[in-house]
């Protein structure tokens, strides 16, 4: 496993909190929660397997 590939799997996880939190917090909507989440583990997939 590459660098690049434990930096995703570092960052799309927090990314995922970070978005929860918002959403508890009222910042966001749940719309854009679960694009945020969505959108997120889609690029990570992506970069993933093309590293």
């Amino acid at each position: 496993m590459s660098e690049a590939q434990l930096g995703l799997m570092t960052a799309t996880p927090i990314i995922i909190i970070f978005a929860i939190a918002l959403r508890k917090m009222g910042v966001l909507s749940t719309v854009a929660t679960i694009s945020a989440v969505s959108l997120s583990v889609a690029i990570a997939t992506v970069l993933f397997t093309t590293q």
